[in-house]
């Protein structure tokens, strides 16, 4: 009897279902999407309804070769591909490409690799659901028009070199990160006076301890000082004491954005690196699907849970709870991301560990009893004045859920909610205190944070903007395409004031206050801020939130068999289309110019803008013939939008001469791939340590040196006239004619010291004609 044929997407997950149903079934991989869009005129006819083309791409062919086989010679071919949208529209393309009927053939789902899941899809099989793939279909092909659309009018307005394109939700992305950016340059900072006193007591075994108290903000230097004049001499009293119990509850279980979220804040993962490891440990049977925005906890899975909290920790911590999405809009509400199972501690996926125990954590925790606090707050008098000092503290009287896990914060939550509770020693009414000193510091306020990955995706996901499956590549999209970077940034050391009072005297102390890097946040870049700038300015609707949103309502719609999906393209693709045209013919060029002033050596004007290889700078007008314009490149911490006259024209410095090495001058200088030190008719690229601006001759002579040496060691032989060499390799040695590379067959690379110039040319010539002899087969 012939066996049924179950496809799935992934070969790892192939693996594991093929085990837990046994010799009924072979399982097969179609390796993700098996057709997409051709890319002749975007691959949609239009003028029929947005009808789309699709074709088996080259990479895909023998796969689908390998499932027709199979297909034709099994019993019935079963599609279990993922729960989402994306996984019914695979499903859909495999009964196209099959020659299966989607209206009969047995489409199967769950949302996590057991056995009891697995026996109980097989149980009760569905069929394709048209209305998911519309959605789907509905998506790629509108994320295709806006592609196909709007990345030849930036090649046509541009003249920068590369490969930029514009879409829906990227556009939208860098915009939020272009934003916050600006906002962080226009911040200024305001100063006010901190006020608090440090008091001598005795906690409950007598011993003598510190702790705070704090005063009422002062607005400037000369109210600070005032006050602290008032309080010379003064006694303090507890006039007030206040203890109120208080309840701290946990996080709903992950869905998928606050899982990336958690794993960049505890463990420093990328959005990309998460889901990777998420769907690892999926497909290997440990975690329910991780592409999911719903915090439902099935009924098995409670038991489960609340089994395992009450063994572990005793009943009393046990809390069942049901949460609810806060998103109305909430697509694919399966289950929230957990355990399998819960008695399962370690998992034996690479790197997975870490993520998996934050997942293990994270659940365990949302059925866990509420933490129980007692705070406390003080009320300490002046005898000189009327102010008021208060303390603030808290007792744990329960640890509850934080047995097992604390939710971490973003920044931006810290500098809003910045607690001054910590431990209090026992105080009663009436208590004289005894003041060690009273401190006013200045403190700056400070603009918002940058976006992290993660960040962004919260703030992507409050806006209604793209579906837990768009998160992650949306961020991979935008950091490649070179719209925004990561970078680490320098904390501001800034100037401070501090006024002490102690022993009944005052002290002025100018301290300074560094705040610390950013670590790994997103910065647009200048080629991001330009181009946010043209699309907003011609293509409001593509870059506005609201409407992005709407568009990801009308995909739910669609989903949900409420709106059509080709009537909804037509009504956003008619006015786009005009946009589009009339941007074509009239918008002009693009170069984010910003003029800067003018330059007191020559008199003419210096401006910053975008040039074919980048931000730049520039003395003179492009339009002078006689004076052709010098130009300099910006530093990689420099924009467009901040640089000044003077940090322009120290950019003109380069080339510097630094002196003279062997009788031949050394320059330094910026080309197209970065900065080079010029010596004797050579170039050695400039580490990045080293600041061409400032790099000494001390400091260059040594890289020239090592890098001719490195050089040296790897030359087998020159042919100087006709600017080949032969080099030795990480793999061997190979050919060298300008910036190409080319391959020595393997027959010849023992005598690689005795080829001739013709023998070299014709392996040049013969690699030219074949360009896919010479590459190397990717690793599986």
């Amino acid at each position: 009897m012939a066996k049924n044929l179950l496809i799935v997407e992934s070969p790892a997950k192939a693996k594991t279902i093929e085990k837990i149903l046994g010799s009924d079934f072979e399982v097969k991989s179609c390796y993700g999407h098996i057709r997409d869009l051709e890319k002749d005129e975007m691959g949609i006819d239009v003028k029929k309804g947005f009808k789309p083309r699709y074709i088996v791409p080259e990479d895909k062919q023998k796969v689908v070769k390998e499932l027709k086989q199979l297909a034709k010679k099994s019993g019935e071919v079963w599609l279990a591909t993922d729960e989402d949208r994306e996984g019914e529209a695979i499903s859909w393309h495999l009964c196209e490409v099959l020659d299966l009927d989607p209206l009969i053939t047995k489409r199967i789902v769950f949302h996590e690799i057991t056995k009891p899941a697995i026996k109980s899809a097989v149980d009760k099989p569905r069929t394709v659901n048209m209305n998911l793939v519309n959605a789907q279909q509905a998506r790629r092909i509108l994320d295709r028009i806006v592609g196909f659309e709007l990345s030849p009018v930036l090649w046509r307005k541009m003249s920068m070199r590369g490969n930029l394109s514009a879409g829906r939700v990227q556009s939208v992305a860098v915009r939020i990160i272009v934003e916050r950016e600006r906002a962080i340059n226009a911040f200024k900072a305001i100063s006010s006076f901190k006020v608090e006193g440090f008091f001598h007591a005795k906690d409950l075994n007598g011993k003598k301890i510190i702790f705070k108290a704090e005063g009422s903000k002062k607005a400037n230097a000369e109210d600070a000082e005032q006050f602290l004049n008032g309080c010379i001499g003064a006694s303090y009293k507890v006039t007030d004491i206040q203890k109120k119990p208080a309840r701290k509850s946990p996080a709903a279980p992950f869905t998928t954005s606050t899982l990336q979220q958690e794993a960049s804040r505890k463990l420093g993962y990328g959005v990309s690196k998460t889901m990777l490891i998420a769907q690892k440990l999926y497909e290997a049977g440990h975690i329910t699907y991780m592409r999911t925005d719903s915090v439902n906890l099935s009924d098995t899975a409670m038991q489960d849970i609340s089994k395992q909290i009450a063994s572990s920790y005793g009943k009393e911590y046990l809390q069942t709870r049901k949460f609810k999405n806060k998103n109305e809009s909430a697509q694919e509400a399966h289950e929230a991301i957990r355990p399998t199972y819960m008695d399962k501690n370690q998992v034996d996926i690479a790197d997975g560990q870490r993520l998996y125990d934050l997942i293990w954590k994270r659940t365990m925790a949302s059925q866990m009893s509420d933490a129980e606090l007692e705070k406390t707050v003080a009320q300490i008098n002046i005898s000189t004045n009327s102010e008021i000092l208060q303390a603030e503290g808290e007792v744990m009287k329960f640890d509850g859920f934080l047995k097992v896990y604390n939710e971490g914060r973003d920044e931006e939550d810290e500098m809003e909610e910045q607690s001054t509770e910590g431990m209090l020693p026992p105080l009663v009414v009436g208590q004289s205190l005894e003041l060690k000193e009273l401190l006013a510091t200045e403190r700056y306020t400070r603009p918002q944070p940058r976006y992290t990955e993660a960040s962004l995706v919260k703030k992507l996901e409050e806006l209604g903007i793209g579906r837990p499956s768009t998160y992650a590549p949306t961020i991979s999209t935008v950091l490649k395409r070179g719209y925004v970077e990561k970078r680490d940034k320098e904390g501001i050391k800034r100037d401070f004031r501090l006024l002490k009072l102690s022993e009944n005297k005052i002290t002025k102390v100018i301290e300074q206050e560094n705040t610390g890097a950013e670590k790994s946040k997103l910065f647009p870049t200048d080629l991001g801020a330009v181009i946010t700038d043209f699309l907003i300015q011609h293509f409001d609707n593509v870059m506005d939130y609201g409407f992005t949103a709407k568009i990801e309502n009308e995909f739910d719609n669609i989903a949900d068999g409420k709106e059509d999906w080709s009537l909804m393209l037509n009504e956003f693709y008619k006015p786009f289309k005009k946009e589009v045209e009339e941007t074509m013919e009239k918008a002009e060029r693009i170069s984010g110019e910003r003029d800067l002033g003018i330059d007191p050596v020559s008199g003419k004007k210096v401006i910053a803008r975008m040039g074919r290889y980048g931000p730049m700078v520039q003395i003179g007008d492009s339009a002078d013939t006689e004076d052709k314009p010098k130009f300099a490149k910006l530093k990689t911490d420099q924009s467009i939008e901040t640089i000044v006259l003077d940090e322009a024209l120290e950019l003109f410095k380069l080339p510097r001469t630094l002196g003279q090495f062997e009788n031949e001058n050394v320059q330094v200088n910026i080309g197209r791939f970065g900065p080079y030190i010029a010596h004797d008719k050579q170039f050695y690229s400039l580490p990045k340590e080293f600041d061409p601006y400032e790099v000494t001759l001390e400091e260059a002579t040594p890289i020239i040196t090592e890098k001719r040496q490195a050089k040296s060691e790897r030359t087998i032989k020159v042919f100087e006239k006709e600017k080949i060499q032969l080099l030795k390799g990480p793999y061997g040695p190979y050919i060298k004619k300008g910036l190409r590379n080319f391959p020595i067959p393997k027959e010849q690379q023992d005598n690689v010291q005795d080829l001739k110039i013709d023998e070299v040319q014709k392996m040049i010539e013969y690699a030219i004609a074949n360009p896919s002899k010479g590459k190397r087969r990717a690793k599986k």
